[in-house]
């Protein structure tokens, strides 16, 4: 078992795109969201392009994505994230952040990927990226639909929190840990390992960094995802699934614990 990792956000540090906005379209077309939202979405998607993500924008997102999502079918949503990989999520993929993973991997590190999007959504990314772990927002299901309940929501905190209890887990050292991400609202994220690095930051992220004499990348290059090795593609495959249900699991420890 690796003694630490590299963990990475996904949205504008792995991908030039926000995840679950970019399923936008797929879920239109299968009939899962309306035009209207559609139309929402792809505002929002330029708004975070352009300008990142704050608090309140992620506050408002939690809400809209969890009463959009009340009653959906958690295979169908799971069937889409797949069959759209290849048109919403490769072309949109930085090589730079794929060459990161095969340097910490030959380093003897896990890559973890840890994102707001939902657990279904990031899955078979994290499994095309050829990531270890999977960490992902979790909502409440029942009978086999969302609930609209959001269980763990990971973001700002509840990253934090959820990457201490993954170093608990798993004997990683925290101050031998990697974190990668481009938004301010990650700090908490970059500042529970001992090697932070701002990826693609925006304004306030970079100013920080400066500050406090961080590394900073940006990424500029898509990579060709056909032409990555079989074996990185499958690397994390049958190991994703069950390590994304740590935001679950984690959530219900420290449910009880309260």
């Amino acid at each position: 078992m690796a003694t630490a990792a590299a963990f990475f956000d996904l949205d504008k540090t792995l991908l030039a795109k926000s995840s679950t906005l970019a399923y936008a379209k797929p879920l239109y077309e299968s009939g899962m969201i309306t035009r209207k939202d559609l139309l929402r979405s792809a505002y929002a998607q330029s708004v975070y392009i352009i300008a990142g993500a704050n608090d309140d924008q992620m506050d408002q997102m939690r809400v809209y994505m969890s009463e959009m999502v009340k009653g959906w079918d958690v295979e169908q949503v799971r069937e889409i994230a797949r069959e759209a990989l290849a048109t919403v999520i490769e072309p949109i993929v930085y090589s730079e952040a794929l060459q990161l993973f095969d340097e910490h991997h030959a380093a003897g590190r896990d890559v973890v990927v840890i994102s707001s999007s939902g657990t279904e959504i990031i899955e078979p990314i994290c499994e095309l990226l050829g990531a270890d772990l999977a960490i992902g927002t979790q909502v409440e299901i029942e009978d086999g639909k969302y609930t609209g309940e959001v269980l763990f929501y990971a973001y700002g905190e509840g990253k934090a929190d959820a990457m201490r209890a993954l170093a608990t887990d798993r004997g990683y050292d925290l101050e031998q840990c990697f974190a990668y991400s481009d938004s301010m609202t990650d700090v908490p994220m970059l500042e529970v390992v001992g090697h932070p690095v701002a990826t693609n930051p925006d304004k306030d992220l970079r100013a920080l960094a400066k500050d406090r004499v961080w590394p900073v990348l940006d990424f500029r290059k898509p990579v060709d995802m056909a032409a990555r090795e079989t074996q990185q593609r499958n690397r994390a495959a049958g190991a994703a699934v069950g390590a994304a249900a740590l935001g679950l699991a984690w959530y219900a420890a420290h449910r009880l614990r309260r």
